[in-house]
């Protein structure tokens, strides 16, 4: 149950978007670790079971179920901080969807878009209009490594978190001598139920192994806390980035869709025991090698 946030409190205030799960929760959980005083926000009715384990690290937790694609929503949870200085605003609240874009329904794509960006972007300039008034305060958006890729079958989530990592850059340009940090987490796939709420368990990139929501949590909050301008979690999905950069968009777009299509998860599934059987079938052919070999070797060493 929430009781109401003290205005006066000394712990640091945070809120975090998107928190009823996944990276959005462990950045939470981060906060919470370090002393923070929470107002954590989702559009799911399990954002009050997470509170309630949240608060185990003594710190005071609210919690808002409200759909921040919507004003409304917005709106309430701006109103439920009640007044308090907000010392970090973690904007991770983001959507996906599957599949090619004249096969999706509209209204889904622009959920998408309005979660990801539009009630993203309301609630930073609220937010961050009281930290530049303020000469002091952190900002994190979660944006992500698909920023940099044409989603081939994810165009509009690649498309929205593009503009995300992008915008994160320009406003911590924009804010540089105002005492308020902007920091830009950009993760890889992570393993969170991102793909299942997507639609994207028959693809490829939906049954591949994915980076752990604490680690990537854990980085994104240390960069934040240490004024990063951004950081991409995990060795490999640094060296994506790095080759994206370079790689002619048709050829990303080309590539995208081996990860990312309708199916692809069959295919990937067959490579991979066509794999394992060529492994075990190599460890045979090698195990009966060595068997044939070892008794003519033997028997070149013996005297008689």
């Amino acid at each position: 149950m929430n009781t109401p946030l003290s205005t006066t409190a000394s712990r640091p205030f945070a809120i975090v978007t998107g928190a009823s799960s996944g990276i959005g929760f462990e950045l939470a959980r981060c906060a919470a670790q370090r002393g923070y005083d929470l107002l954590i926000a989702a559009d799911e009715a399990q954002v009050q079971e997470r509170a309630q384990e949240l608060r185990a690290h003594g710190t005071e937790v609210h919690a808002v179920e409200a759909d921040l694609a919507t004003t409304e929503g917005v709106e309430k949870l701006f109103a439920a901080a009640e007044g308090r200085a907000v010392d970090a605003l973690l904007a991770n609240a983001g959507h996906g969807l599957g599949k090619g874009f004249l096969d999706q329904d509209f209204g889904a794509a622009r959920h998408v878009l309005d979660t990801n960006i539009t009630g993203t972007l309301l609630l930073l300039q609220k937010v961050g209009r009281q930290m530049r008034e303020r000469r002091s305060g952190r900002i994190l958006i979660t944006g992500s490594i698909a920023g940099y890729m044409p989603g081939t079958y994810q165009a509009v989530y690649n498309g929205s978190k593009a503009f995300l990592d992008s915008f994160a850059y320009a406003l911590r340009e924009e804010l540089k001598d105002s005492g308020v940090s902007v920091t830009c987490l950009m993760p890889g796939p992570t393993d969170t139920k991102f793909f299942e709420r997507a639609d994207l368990l028959d693809t490829k990139v939906g049954t591949m192994k994915k980076d752990e929501a604490a680690m990537v949590a854990r980085q994104g909050f240390e960069a934040m806390l240490a004024g990063k301008p951004g950081v991409v979690t995990g060795l490999k999905n640094k060296l994506q980035v790095a080759a994206a950069t370079v790689t002619p968009g048709t050829t990303l777009a080309r590539q995208h869709a081996k990860q990312a299509a309708p199916g692809t998860a069959q295919v990937h599934q067959a490579n991979k025991a066509k794999a394992v059987a060529g492994a075990v079938g190599g460890i045979a052919l090698l195990g009966a090698w060595w068997l044939l070999r070892g008794p003519a070797s033997r028997r070149g060493h013996v005297t008689v």
